[in-house]
């Protein structure tokens, strides 16, 4: 049989029962479109994790009171629960530590924020003005605090965008206007761009003040929350970060190497975080994939049924000369060509709901050319193996047999 023929053979085969073979390829589309939906919202939630930490700041490393555990591993206090580094930690370091281009201590404290008869509770974050480029952040209006803010102790505030929201309505101009901070009068001075982000964690969900100010009137204490370190180089963090170890482990006396701080690497977190998408990506695919398993299994069935309803027509063929290898391609290929054509559709399916799925919701989807060849490739492999047992039965039907077949 001549590949034109074959060709023609399973078009007329598949086109002469359309409901059949449409059910049939029903469950490769659906499998087709689900993985295809699922990695591309992995893809998303990888990409999403990863613009999150890049918005904290490139190279970061942040040096955090407290330890994770003691001698023993018995625990001695959460990271951030203690208050063991100090304004003067984040001076020495600033002084004593090479390839590092910004310092940036901070205090954190959730208050009570009151404007007239609207309130809120939010974090309020004392920081210095290098905090603002370690971090990124940009001005809506108005502007980030002055050094000399900073050293007058000023009862200023720069707000996030998602707080003025609160407070004032949507795209109010609030420069000059004053807030209460746990009953403390602040005069509004910015408004930072918005950079996105849900919950207790958004970066717009937040205000800044100077960190003398809010040691001052807000923490009444010496001690900080964290000391924000910008290096220089992505290459050069491990190497700092050793440093910043030693010289603080030297400046708090302590000698059984068992720190009262932590680090926290911004590239260990991005390593951390891929892994644990990747790892939710194969697991979105692969619960997916398991649509694709029951649609092989649905043209295994509709191909064995379609052998036992042709077993005369399979007797008349090798009665006439056919071989067993022609048998064997006519059904193979109407078998590969329904996982074809449901490959196609189901494509076609999985990139559409993707896209409605990334416009109108807040999941954010990625769709890659590897995830679309993947679920093709997958789809043909399915056609092969679960077309094969049903090709081979009918290729060695014995004709005599096949002939008496009722």
């Amino acid at each position: 049989m001549i590949f034109s023929d074959l060709i023609k053979e399973t078009y007329l085969s598949l086109l002469s029962n359309k409901s059949r073979s449409f059910l049939t390829i029903l469950g490769i589309v659906i499998g087709i479109a689900s993985v295809i939906v699922m990695i591309s919202i992995g893809h998303g939630a990888s990409k999403n994790i990863e613009e999150n930490i890049q918005s904290l700041g490139t190279n970061l490393l942040v040096v955090m009171p407290g330890s994770q555990s003691g001698p023993g591993n018995i625990v001695r206090g959460g990271m951030g629960s203690s208050s063991t580094l100090t304004i003067q930690d984040a001076e020495y370091i600033k002084e004593q530590i090479l390839n590092i281009n910004n310092v940036a201590p901070e205090v954190s404290t959730r208050k009570q924020i009151i404007f007239k008869q609207n309130n809120t509770n939010t974090s309020v974050y004392g920081v210095n003005i290098e905090y603002q480029a370690i971090k990124k952040i940009e001005m809506e209006s108005g502007t980030f605090l002055k050094n000399e803010q900073i050293t007058k102790f000023s009862k200023v505030a720069v707000l996030g965008s998602q707080i003025r929201d609160d407070l004032f309505g949507e795209n109010i101009q609030v420069i000059g206007q004053k807030i209460k901070i746990d009953k403390q009068e602040f005069t509004i001075i910015g408004v930072t761009k918005t950079k996105g982000g849900t919950g207790m964690g958004s970066l717009d969900d937040r205000i800044y003040v100077p960190i003398s100010t809010a040691q001052h009137y807000l923490t009444g204490g010496d001690s900080i929350s964290a000391i924000n370190l910008e290096v220089s180089k992505e290459e050069l963090m491990e190497q700092v970060q050793n440093e910043v170890t030693g010289l603080l482990l030297v400046r708090h006396k302590i000698k059984n190497n068992q720190p009262d701080f932590s680090i926290i690497n911004q590239a260990d977190i991005m390593d951390t975080m891929s892994s644990i998408s990747d790892t939710l990506t194969l697991l979105l695919g692969s619960i997916a994939g398991i649509s694709l398993l029951v649609g092989g299994i649905g043209i295994m069935n509709m191909m064995l049924t379609i052998v036992a309803e042709r077993t005369k027509e399979i007797g008349l063929r090798k009665s006439l000369g056919a071989r067993n290898k022609e048998i064997n391609s006519q059904f193979l290929s109407e078998s590969i060509a329904l996982t074809f054509f449901g490959g196609i559709i189901g494509i076609i399916l999985g990139y559409l709901v993707a896209v409605v799925i990334g416009k109108f919701s807040q999941t954010a989807t990625v769709i890659t050319l590897s995830s679309i060849i993947l679920a093709f490739s997958v789809s043909a492999i399915i056609g092969i193996i679960f077309g094969y047992y049903p090709a081979r039965r009918a290729a060695k039907l014995n004709p005599i047999d096949a002939l008496r077949y009722e």
